[in-house]
C-alpha cells in the first residue's frame, strides 16, 4: 500500500469547525458547490509538509472566524514503513506548532516522513508571472526527492535576510559580512546543485512515460551567480557595493528562474496557449510522482484543486488512469460528482457542503 493519510481530523480550520475522515489510500475525490470547503480541507493536507501549505497561508490566517480559538490538525500516515501520528496546531499570535507521535519537531521534519505535491489554481498563470511562483515549484518539486533542501532554503533565507539588513544599514566592515556569505555561499550551492539534480530526474521520468500530457524541456535560468561554494562566496564579496545601493541581494539561488518548453511544438510555455500550459503543469507534477515512485517504490500524495474542470472527458480520464497506475493518493476537488464518473469504486467519493458558515463532509 502506497504511503497514504489513513484519518484526518480538523478543528476549527477555516471553515472546517469539526470534519473528520477515514481513508483507505485511494484517491479522494471531493465534490461540492464553490466556498463549500473542499480547498481548505486540501490545504489542511498539504500543511502536512513543510511551509506555508497551498494557499501560503500563516499560522493565524487559517483559524475559523469567529471564535478565532486556534486551529489543529491531526492525522495518520499508513503505508509501508510508515505508522506515524501528526498533529499540526496554533493558538492565536503564536506560531504553528508541530507534533510528531506525540513529540515536537521541527516542520522539516515533515519532509521525511511523506512527500506531497500540488497544483492549484493560482498556478494555472505560473509560466508567465513572476520567477518567485517558478521557482517555489522546483523547489516543493526538488523537497519531494531531497527532503534536506528544505534545511538548505531555510538556512540560505535566514543568512541572506542577516546581509540584507546590512546591506540597509550600510554597514561596510567586511567582517560582519563574511560569516553571512560562508552561510550563504555552502547552502546556495547545495541548492543549486539540488535545483539541477531534480530538473535531470524530472527530464528522465518524462522520457518514455505513457502519459497523455505533453513534455516539457526544463533549465535553470536566472542571476543564480556561480554554481560551487567558493565562486558563490566571493561573487557575494565582489557584490557587496552594488548589492548596498539597490539595499538587498542580487546574485544567489534566490534569482533563479525555471524554463520549460513544449517540446513537441518547440516552444516557450510562457508563449503557449492558456490550456497547453495547463497541461504542462499537470504533466509535471506526474512526472514528479512517477520519478518519486521509480527511486522511492512509493508514489507522493497529490492534491489537484479544481484540475477536473479544466479537462474534457479523455484527458480527465486518462489521468485518473495514471493515478491509479501510479497507486498514489491523490486528493480532487470538482463542483459536482460527475467530473469524478470515470473513477468509480477506484477512489472514495466525499461530498462537502457547507451550512451557516460550517462546512460538512459526507460520504455519499
Amino acid at each position: 500500500m502506497t504511503p497514504h493519510v489513513a484519518y484526518l481530523r480538523l478543528s476549527h480550520f477555516r471553515s472546517h469547525k469539526r470534519t473528520r475522515l477515514d481513508l483507505d489510500g485511494r484517491p479522494v475525490a471531493l465534490f461540492g458547490p464553490n466556498g463549500a470547503g473542499k480547498t481548505n480541507l486540501m490545504e489542511a493536507v498539504s500543511f502536512l509538509s513543510p511551509g506555508r501549505g497551498l494557499r501560503r497561508a500563516t499560522a493565524e490566517e487559517v483559524i475559523r472566524r469567529p471564535e478565532a480559538i486556534g486551529w489543529k490538525i491531526r492525522a495518520t500516515l499508513a503505508g509501508p514503513g510508515l505508522g506515524h501520528e501528526i498533529e499540526l496546531s496554533a493558538e492565536p499570535d503564536t506560531p504553528r506548532a508541530t507534533r510528531i507521535d506525540g513529540k515536537t519537531a521541527p516542520q522539516t521534519a515533515l519532509a521525511r516522513l511523506i512527500r506531497i505535491v500540488w497544483l492549484v489554481p493560482a498556478q494555472d498563470r505560473l509560466w508567465i508571472e513572476g520567477a518567485d511562483g517558478r521557482r517555489r515549484f522546483l523547489d516543493r518539486m526538488t523537497m519531494s526527492f531531497l527532503p534536506d533542501h528544505a534545511d538548505d532554503v531555510l538556512t540560505y533565507e535566514k543568512a541572506m535576510r542577516e546581509r540584507n539588513r546590512l546591506l540597509r544599514d550600510e554597514v561596510r566592515d567586511p567582517a560582519w559580512y563574511r560569516a553571512l556569505e560562508g552561510q550563504m555561499a555552502e547552502a546556495g550551492a547545495a541548492i543549486t546543485a539540488n535545483r539541477l539534480d531534480v530538473l535531470a530526474r524530472l527530464q528522465i521520468a518524462q522520457e518514455g512515460a505513457d502519459t497523455a500530457f505533453p513534455s516539457a524541456g526544463l533549465s535553470l535560468e536566472g542571476e543564480t551567480g556561480p554554481r560551487d561554494a567558493p565562486g558563490l562566496a566571493e561573487a557575494l564579496a565582489d557584490g557587496r557595493g552594488r548589492d548596498m545601493a539597490a539595499g538587498r541581494t542580487l546574485t544567489g539561488p534566490h534569482r533563479a528562474d525555471l524554463g520549460a518548453v513544449y517540446l513537441a511544438k518547440d516552444v516557450p510555455a510562457r508563449q503557449c496557449s492558456t490550456g497547453e500550459q495547463k497541461a504542462l503543469l499537470i504533466s509535471l507534477v506526474l512526472a514528479n510522482a512517477r520519478g518519486l515512485r521509480t527511486e522511492t517504490g512509493a508514489a507522493p500524495l497529490i492534491l489537484l484543486d479544481e484540475v477536473a474542470a479544466h479537462l474534457d472527458a479523455n484527458r480527465r480520464a486518462a489521468l485518473f488512469d495514471e493515478i491509479c497506475t501510479l497507486e498514489a493518493q491523490a486528493w480532487m476537488t470538482g463542483t459536482g460528482p460527475e467530473l469524478f464518473a470515470e473513477l468509480g469504486q477506484r477512489a472514495q467519493h466525499f461530498a462537502v457542503h457547507e451550512t451557516d458558515g460550517i462546512s460538512e463532509v459526507t460520504a455519499p
